[in-house]
């Protein structure tokens, strides 16, 4: 416990640097595949601290770079720590100092805190090597929030090999959780996030003469009702799953039938024999409802991220290591979220956490949730992640992963 008292405050006394990152980062958001300023402010970063072999230009615009500890023999394991930096294209509503200087684009969930506290815990690291044997690998991945997203493409280029990585750790800003929580889940953690695009091929004709057409408008609405049976049906009531269409766009005036209709919508299934039945049922439904009513009709099925599944070893690791650095108390279990996350495929590969960090603060009116345009973090909660991080890292390789 007095290394993590020490450890709580070299990170107060880095905290300030931490906020200013996160806040440029903020001011200057940029989207999925192009965050060519944000991968040159990370690289300068990242040279001012003095780490080894910093690579650029992974998969676009992801970075790696080494710290090698000191307390052991040549060798040793190797830990990966991510964090994502891209942003979304919605316009920020919040009144702040540090408000989006690109309209339109917005860091709305979090990935500028993630690439400062990662930061930060590279510093903690660095000026830890005496403490653990073995090499920590930063990673800072692109494009997130757009499939097939960074991940995949940097696992592609070999980040996860010379040196090989022998476990990967991440964590998430938590708007539901207050500032100074840390949320650790065992297995599934996310879903697997799929999309769909319907295309309905009717024959448009005059509102007043129905029966000379085939109305998209009708087929596509029999659709949607039709989809919400693949859960309330199909689905086993104890397995996760979501099917939503979330557009449906045909037409443009009143009285006039179209010729065609588009719908879109998201599948989020856990487990894999569901997420397979899904896609397989989604289509049979939809062309036999368009075979049904005389429309002719196309289904384009588009998977994205797996699950995202903790490993049990590696969650009890961070779990302890955060218990050090903000107290039993502060450490919850995570809920099981739909939502979609791209370091599934880091978990694939290797054993690993994905912990979330709390930044809510109703009293300050942070409170908005992950991709609304008054989305903010309460900045009090960064060090819980960026110790827990540290200290997740420092006993992996010192031998208790």
């Amino acid at each position: 416990m007095v290394a993590a008292t020490e450890l709580r405050n070299d990170i107060d006394e880095i905290l300030p640097g931490v906020v200013a990152d996160r806040r440029h980062l903020h001011e200057h958001p940029e989207l999925s595949f192009q965050e060519y300023e944000t991968a040159r402010f990370v690289a300068g970063r990242l040279e001012s601290l003095g780490v080894e072999e910093i690579t650029t230009g992974i998969a676009g615009t992801g970075i790696t770079a080494l710290i090698r500890g000191t307390a052991g023999a040549d060798g040793g394991k190797v830990a990966l720590v991510r964090a994502d930096m891209d942003a979304l294209p919605i316009l920020e509503e919040n009144d702040v100092e540090y408000k989006s200087q690109n309209d339109g684009v917005m860091h709305a969930c979090g990935h500028d805190a993630h690439t400062a506290l990662l930061l930060g815990a590279a510093r903690m690291l660095m000026d830890r090597r005496d403490q653990f044997a073995g090499t920590v690998k930063l990673l800072f991945q692109p494009a997130e929030e757009t499939p097939p997203g960074g991940a995949i493409g940097m696992i592609k280029e070999g980040v996860l090999e010379e040196p090989h990585v022998d476990a990967v750790f991440g964590l998430h800003v938590a708007a539901d959780m207050p500032a100074g929580q840390i949320g650790v889940r065992t297995g599934n953690v996310s879903a697997a996030s799929d999309r769909f695009t319907i295309t309905i091929q009717g024959r448009g004709g005059h509102a007043a003469r129905p029966q000379m057409a085939v109305d998209p408008v009708v087929v596509g609405a029999y659709i949607v009702t039709a989809l919400q049976t693949l859960v309330s049906r199909e689905v086993d009531p104890v397995q996760p799953a979501v099917v939503t269409v979330g557009s449906l766009v045909a037409g443009e005036a009143m009285n006039v039938i179209p010729d065609t209709a588009t719908l879109k919508g998201t599948v989020r299934t856990m487990d894999p024999d569901v997420r397979d039945l899904l896609e397989r049922r989604l289509t049979e439904v939809v062309q036999g409802v368009g075979a049904a009513m005389r429309a002719e009709v196309s289904v384009d099925f588009m998977r994205g991220y797996p699950s995202m599944v903790n490993d049990e070893a590696m969650c009890a690791l961070v779990r302890a290591a955060a218990i050090e650095v903000v107290g039993e108390e502060n450490v919850v279990e995570s809920r099981l979220g739909m939502g979609g996350e791209d370091f599934a495929y880091f978990s694939l590969e290797r054993p690993g956490c994905f912990f979330r960090v709390g930044t809510r603060n109703e009293e300050r009116g942070i409170v908005w949730g992950h991709h609304h345009p008054r989305f903010d973090v309460e900045e009090e909660g960064f060090l819980a992640g960026i110790g827990t991080m540290t200290n997740s890292v420092l006993r992996y390789l010192g031998g208790e992963g």
